[in-house]
């Protein structure tokens, strides 16, 4: 965002499956995907992660929003991240900017 600007943007968060989960199907008080067996399913789910970055950093807030997928693994997270941005860039450019941040401690 400090870089190039963000105007938008979906972040995609895929998760492993919690003790929450049902390992049959049945009935779940939060919505009928919830009440899917989790262990042959990709279960679409909500995420605060979006509301979560608006709150870190402030600049972005209310311009993300996100969607979640339980998957059925012992241990994984990962999150796909896109947006539009307010100034254009290569992939190269963007490449760099990211590794840049990443070296840096501010």
């Amino acid at each position: 965002n400090d870089k190039f600007g963000i105007s938008e943007g979906l972040m995609s968060t895929i998760h492993a499956t919690t003790a929450t989960q049902k390992t049959v199907d049945g009935p779940s008080a939060k919505d009928w995907r919830g009440g899917r067996a989790v262990n042959g399913n990709i279960i679409p789910s909500s995420t605060g992660a979006a509301k979560a970055v608006g709150k870190v950093i402030p600049a972005l807030n209310g311009k993300l929003t996100g969607l979640a997928f339980r998957v059925p693994t012992n241990n994984v997270s990962v999150v796909d991240l896109v947006v539009r941005l307010e100034k254009s860039a290569s992939y190269d450019e963007i490449k760099k900017a990211v590794k840049e941040a990443s070296e840096s401690s501010g």
